[in-house]
């Protein structure tokens, strides 16, 4: 089937298997690949994207209904443009180690102080507990995200 994906600010227009999921639509067809195949299953929280600001699992969305501006990791800040306040938060206070959840986490954490649960490391804690860290740099995410709270506001 054809469907269009408005992804980081551009409407791609794909065909595909009505049974692809979103986050098989974006690394497969679109080569956006940092969002991660983690469980397949919801569960982990590293295939996280924004549609209209608001967390999603591209491993439960099919591609055919995600509508919506769809923003990845890849659409926070392009080459040569200043880091997301989240980005850099997360860079300052070493709130990753393998990596491969970073990018689930920055956009959850992301939506996570755009829906007003960044009052408190508990709340960031609660908030955040749908994303895992395999590597347990959960002390620092929370540093991250608190940190950053206060430039995303003034955004």
């Amino acid at each position: 089937m054809d469907i269009a994906l408005k992804v980081n600010g551009h409407t791609h227009h794909l065909a595909v298997d009505p049974r692809v999921v979103l986050l098989d639509a974006l690394r497969e067809h679109l080569g956006l690949t940092g969002t991660k195949k983690g469980c397949d299953q919801g569960q982990c929280g590293a295939c996280t994207v924004l549609i209209d600001g608001k967390r999603v699992l591209s491993c439960f969305v099919l591609a055919a209904v995600a509508d919506g501006e769809i923003t990845t990791i890849e659409g926070l800040a392009s080459e040569g443009e200043p880091l997301h306040p989240m980005q850099e938060a997360f860079v300052e206070c070493d709130a990753f180690q393998c990596g491969y959840c970073t990018p689930g986490q920055i956009l959850s954490a992301i939506a996570c102080v755009g829906e007003g649960h960044a009052d408190s490391e508990d709340e960031v804690r609660e908030y955040m507990s749908g994303n895992l860290c395999r590597c347990a740099a959960y002390p620092n995410i929370v540093k991250a995200v608190l940190q950053a709270k206060p430039q995303m506001e003034q955004a």
